[in-house]
Protein backbone atom coordinates (compact mmCIF):
# COMPACT_ATOMS: atom_id res chain seq x y z
CA UNK A 1 0.00 0.00 0.00
CA UNK A 2 1.36 3.42 -0.99
CA UNK A 3 1.94 5.92 1.83
CA UNK A 4 1.63 9.67 1.34
CA UNK A 5 5.03 11.24 0.70
CA UNK A 6 6.55 14.57 -0.30
CA UNK A 7 5.53 15.45 -3.85
CA UNK A 8 2.30 13.41 -3.73
CA UNK A 9 -1.01 15.09 -4.44
CA UNK A 10 -3.43 14.06 -1.69
CA UNK A 11 -7.05 14.64 -0.78
CA UNK A 12 -7.94 14.80 2.91
CA UNK A 13 -10.87 15.59 5.11
CA UNK A 14 -10.17 17.33 8.39
CA UNK A 15 -11.66 19.11 11.36
CA UNK A 16 -9.54 21.71 13.14
CA UNK A 17 -10.18 22.57 16.78
CA UNK A 18 -8.58 24.62 19.52
CA UNK A 19 -7.65 23.42 23.01
CA UNK A 20 -11.08 24.46 24.30
CA UNK A 21 -12.77 22.15 21.75
CA UNK A 22 -14.11 24.94 19.52
CA UNK A 23 -14.03 24.13 15.80
CA UNK A 24 -12.25 26.73 13.65
CA UNK A 25 -12.48 24.90 10.30
CA UNK A 26 -13.69 21.67 8.73
CA UNK A 27 -13.79 20.19 5.25
CA UNK A 28 -16.56 17.68 5.97
CA UNK A 29 -19.36 19.86 4.57
CA UNK A 30 -17.44 20.28 1.30
CA UNK A 31 -15.12 18.30 -0.92
CA UNK A 32 -11.88 17.07 0.66
CA UNK A 33 -9.02 19.53 0.31
CA UNK A 34 -6.42 18.67 -2.29
CA UNK A 35 -2.79 19.71 -2.03
CA UNK A 36 0.73 18.60 -2.89
CA UNK A 37 2.76 17.54 0.14
CA UNK A 38 5.77 19.81 0.38
CA UNK A 39 4.57 22.66 -1.84
CA UNK A 40 4.09 24.94 1.17
CA UNK A 41 0.39 25.60 0.60
CA UNK A 42 -0.52 23.97 3.91
CA UNK A 43 0.93 24.75 7.32
CA UNK A 44 4.09 22.68 7.97
CA UNK A 45 2.62 20.66 10.84
CA UNK A 46 -0.36 19.58 8.72
CA UNK A 47 1.86 18.39 5.85
CA UNK A 48 4.04 16.54 8.35
CA UNK A 49 0.96 14.85 9.86
CA UNK A 50 -0.31 13.61 6.47
CA UNK A 51 3.11 12.30 5.40
CA UNK A 52 3.23 8.54 5.95
CA UNK A 53 -0.54 8.07 6.10
CA UNK A 54 -2.25 5.47 3.90
CA UNK A 55 -5.62 5.93 2.19
CA UNK A 56 -8.35 5.39 4.79
CA UNK A 57 -6.07 6.18 7.74
CA UNK A 58 -7.33 8.63 10.35
CA UNK A 59 -5.37 10.43 13.02
CA UNK A 60 -5.59 13.23 15.51
CA UNK A 61 -2.58 15.51 15.82
CA UNK A 62 -1.79 18.55 17.93
CA UNK A 63 0.24 21.03 15.93
CA UNK A 64 2.18 23.57 18.00
CA UNK A 65 1.88 27.23 17.00
CA UNK A 66 5.41 27.33 15.57
CA UNK A 67 4.43 24.59 13.04
CA UNK A 68 1.12 26.31 12.26
CA UNK A 69 0.74 30.10 11.92
CA UNK A 70 3.65 31.04 14.18
CA UNK A 71 3.60 33.05 17.34
CA UNK A 72 1.70 36.26 17.90
CA UNK A 73 3.94 39.10 16.68
CA UNK A 74 3.63 42.35 18.63
CA UNK A 75 4.99 44.36 15.69
CA UNK A 76 1.83 43.46 13.74
CA UNK A 77 -0.32 45.32 16.27
CA UNK A 78 -0.45 48.93 15.13
CA UNK A 79 -1.84 52.06 16.77
CA UNK A 80 -3.58 54.57 14.50
CA UNK A 81 -4.77 58.01 15.41
CA UNK A 82 -8.56 57.86 15.19
CA UNK A 83 -8.58 61.03 13.08
CA UNK A 84 -6.76 59.10 10.31
CA UNK A 85 -9.70 56.73 9.84
CA UNK A 86 -11.91 57.44 6.81
CA UNK A 87 -15.25 59.01 7.69
CA UNK A 88 -17.13 56.04 6.20
CA UNK A 89 -15.57 53.55 8.67
CA UNK A 90 -16.83 53.51 12.24
CA UNK A 91 -14.09 51.81 14.29
CA UNK A 92 -15.59 49.02 16.41
CA UNK A 93 -13.61 46.28 18.17
CA UNK A 94 -13.84 43.08 16.13
CA UNK A 95 -14.29 44.83 12.77
CA UNK A 96 -12.13 43.22 10.07
CA UNK A 97 -10.42 45.45 7.54
CA UNK A 98 -8.26 45.00 4.46
CA UNK A 99 -5.32 47.41 4.35
CA UNK A 100 -2.85 48.20 1.60
CA UNK A 101 0.81 48.50 2.59
CA UNK A 102 3.03 51.18 1.00
CA UNK A 103 4.40 48.34 -1.21
CA UNK A 104 0.87 47.52 -2.41
CA UNK A 105 0.49 44.31 -0.40
CA UNK A 106 -3.00 43.62 1.00
CA UNK A 107 -3.05 42.92 4.75
CA UNK A 108 -6.05 41.72 6.70
CA UNK A 109 -6.41 43.17 10.18
CA UNK A 110 -8.95 43.29 12.96
CA UNK A 111 -9.68 46.24 15.24
CA UNK A 112 -8.83 45.08 18.75
CA UNK A 113 -9.23 48.23 20.83
CA UNK A 114 -10.93 51.57 20.28
CA UNK A 115 -9.94 54.48 22.52
CA UNK A 116 -11.02 58.11 22.41
CA UNK A 117 -8.01 59.14 20.27
CA UNK A 118 -6.55 55.83 19.05
CA UNK A 119 -7.56 52.64 17.28
CA UNK A 120 -5.45 49.47 17.55
CA UNK A 121 -5.31 47.05 14.59
CA UNK A 122 -3.91 43.52 14.74
CA UNK A 123 -2.62 42.07 11.44
CA UNK A 124 -1.61 38.70 12.93
CA UNK A 125 -3.32 35.62 11.50
CA UNK A 126 -6.35 34.89 13.74
CA UNK A 127 -4.77 31.54 14.70
CA UNK A 128 -1.27 32.92 15.37
CA UNK A 129 0.06 31.87 18.76
CA UNK A 130 -2.39 28.99 19.06
CA UNK A 131 -1.75 25.25 19.08
CA UNK A 132 -4.12 23.52 16.66
CA UNK A 133 -5.70 20.08 16.87
CA UNK A 134 -6.64 18.32 13.63
CA UNK A 135 -8.66 15.15 13.05
CA UNK A 136 -7.44 14.04 9.61
CA UNK A 137 -8.61 11.31 7.23
CA UNK A 138 -6.59 10.59 4.10
CA UNK A 139 -9.16 10.03 1.36
CA UNK A 140 -6.96 9.64 -1.73
CA UNK A 141 -3.41 9.75 -3.05
CA UNK A 142 -3.56 10.90 -6.67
Amino acid sequence: MKSAASGNTVRVHYTGTLDDGSVFDSSWEHEPIEFIIGDGRMIPGFEKAVTGMNVGDTKTVKIPAHEAYGGHRDELVVKFNRSHFPDNIVPIAGLQLSLKSPEGQILNAVITTVEEDNVFLDANHPLAGKDLIFDIELMEIL
